[in-house]
């Protein structure tokens, strides 16, 4: 169990869980017994069919986004900004789920984890990693474009309707 409080979970702006059965698309509310770390939520993804595992797309207080992909034991993270980790337990869980020493440096936010997570689903590393610079483009922008790329695009939107 985490130190995520009340406040970072209703600070979620999206947390959908999305995989592939049977060369259909469906997308799943992330529930909220999954958000308290980025292992709670991969144990959640590995609840889901899929023939490339399922993602969890997360984005968060309008500033940062956290992909988590689960695929049989292989469990790939990918964090948009590592200089929320301070701030943000989920954050936090997903560089200590990496691994690794981030050193923030608040002028240059930069991507921690996995760049090349959705390669084989069309998003190559450098594209990522352009989507993910593109100052223009909020969290939930970036995981519309995320989605329209792979294939989910429109079930996305309908989900963020809803």
């Amino acid at each position: 169990m985490s130190d995520v409080t009340d406040a970072e979970i209703d600070a979620i702006d999206v947390a959908v869980v999305v995989y592939q059965d049977e060369g259909i698309w469906n997308l799943a509310e992330l529930p909220l017994h999954a958000l308290d770390d980025v292992d709670a939520i991969a144990r959640e993804l590995r609840r889901y069919p899929g023939e490339s595992g399922a993602l969890a797309l997360l984005a968060i207080d309008e500033d940062f986004v956290i992909l988590v992909r689960a695929q049989g034991t292989l469990v790939r993270v990918l964090l948009s900004d590592a200089t929320a980790a301070p701030d943000w337990v989920l954050a936090r869980t997903a560089i200590d789920h990496l691994g690794v020493h981030v050193e923030v440096d608040e002028t240059d936010p930069s991507p921690a984890g996995d760049l090349g997570i959705l390669a084989d689903l069309g998003i190559t590393a450098a594209e990522m990693g352009d989507l993910l610079d593109d100052e223009d483009l909020e969290p939930e922008d970036v995981l519309a474009e995320i989605a329209e790329i792979v294939g989910f695009g429109d079930e996305f939107d309908e989900y963020l309707e809803d």
